[in-house]
């Protein structure tokens, strides 16, 4: 008999990973990954900027050492649309490659998933496996090729995860494809690859491993999510928050309140920018599992309905907001709002931010991390919120709009919104000192 439910929520939960590999100066050891899957054609992935620093060279240098036949592809756009995923998925399929590596940050190894899994499903249209109510969500069903991800930025965790995001340009906001079919093989997770990171880079991109941490933890927990699939191959990568998840997150976490200004401030702080690569991973582990929530739903419209701006350290053509820049500017607003619930939870983070809540009332919890992460964003001169980076009230509803087709996340928040909800959290998010 069917196991009844309470208003079929699920029961279980599944722990889906990379395997990953640390160690300083261990992406040599990737040509011979590739000569032990028996690679014939590889795919080689990068973007313009990184074509010609030293993360992608110590790869060259290890195809070329053990003779791996490769194809370079750089054309990867930084921030991707639907756009340059099909350029890239166009070069995947004309290559027919029997092994992709992906060097570079979320941008790289997204495109590089999404190449992956459209050349291995060549019927396939391009909605096919888009994240529904925007695509089909389809389940992914055929064997993909080994991907090996070498992350260059201490950010995205996209090593780790089944996620692909990219920018939808005709509705300007972000989606994505989410499955755990499309994970890397392996993550190489290098800490010399930290080293040519400029100090904005290290920032925003901290401040995503930051977010997964928060969000994953006070996600909806995973037995209070519906429907519960008929067939484990739709469960969702994004389950809600879990004790495996959990670990990870609070982890990821601590080493953020230790070691992110150090990273940030000081480009020789080799131990810092070891340590935010690792715990970017960490990171992945955590939100690849439970998800993530309101920050990064409401971040996919702050990215695609971006103006003029154009942030420091980033060597550009576009306009962009980087993707940790998007996603923190509303956290405090984010948390304070969502804290009605688990407020423990919140209030556990905000401690291990650094906060004093010796004297603290639970109740209290949402104000508390709020503010917690307002000093943390002032004392790294994060732009004074969303009015900084070019919008004001008269955009609050395009970005509202751009967040209701991102179901997958927000219905992980642990709080339900309304549209006016969301209106609320853009309006305070606009200034944050």
């Amino acid at each position: 008999p069917e196991r009844p439910t309470l208003g079929n929520t699920d029961y279980a939960f599944e722990m889906a990973i990379s395997n990953i590999r640390y160690g300083e100066g261990v992406t040599k050891e990737i040509g011979m990954d590739l000569q032990n899957l028996g690679a014939k054609r590889v795919c080689l992935m990068t973007d313009k900027n990184l074509s010609k620093l030293p993360p992608v060279n110590a790869v060259l240098n290890s195809l070329a050492k053990y003779g791996i036949n490769f194809q370079m592809y750089d054309n990867v756009r930084v921030e991707p649309t639907d756009q340059s995923f099909l350029d890239a998925i166009q070069f995947a399929k004309k290559g027919e490659f029997d092994a992709y590596v992906a060097v570079g940050g979320g941008s790289v190894m997204d495109t590089c998933k999404a190449a992956n899994l459209y050349a291995a499903s060549p019927s396939s249209e391009f909605l096919d496996y888009v994240n529904a109510p925007i695509g089909k969500g389809k389940p992914v069903t055929v064997p993909l090729k080994p991907l090996i991800a070498v992350p260059t930025t201490s950010g995205t965790g996209s090593e780790t995860t089944g996620v692909a995001i990219f920018d939808f340009k005709e509705l300007k906001v972000k989606t994505g494809i989410a499955s755990r079919a499309i994970k890397p093989t392996l993550g190489i997770i290098d800490p010399l690859h930290t080293l040519s990171m400029p100090e904005r880079i290290v920032a925003n991109s901290g401040f995503d491993v930051l977010c997964h941490a928060l969000e994953s933890y006070t996600a909806l927990p995973y037995n209070e999510r519906s429907p519960c699939p008929s067939n484990p191959i739709s469960r969702p990568a994004y389950q809600g928050s879990n004790p495996v998840s959990d670990v990870w997150a609070l982890h990821a976490l601590r080493i953020v309140a230790k070691y992110l200004k150090r990273a940030i401030r000081n480009p020789e702080d080799h131990e810092a920018r070891a340590n935010m690569h690792l715990a970017s991973a960490f990171a992945g582990i955590g939100f690849g599992n439970a998800g993530v929530h309101l920050c990064h739903g409401m971040s996919y419209p702050i990215s695609g309905l971006v103006k003029t701006y154009k942030p420091k350290d980033y060597n550009v053509d576009h306009s962009l907001v980087p993707h940790g820049l998007s996603v923190v500017l509303t956290s405090p607003a984010v948390f304070a709002f969502t804290a009605q619930i688990h407020p423990e939870r919140h209030l556990e983070a905000a401690e291990i931010l650094g906060a004093d809540i010796r004297t603290a009332r639970i109740k209290d919890a949402g104000l508390i991390l709020a503010d917690t992460l307002r000093k943390f964003l002032f004392d790294l001169n994060v732009d004074d919120g969303l009015a900084a980076i070019g919008y004001s009230k008269a955009d609050i509803p395009a970005l509202v709009k751009g967040t209701l087709p991102q179901e997958r996340v927000t219905k992980l928040s642990p709080r339900p919104q309304t549209e006016e909800d969301l209106s609320a959290l853009f309006e305070a998010s606009m200034k944050l000192y």
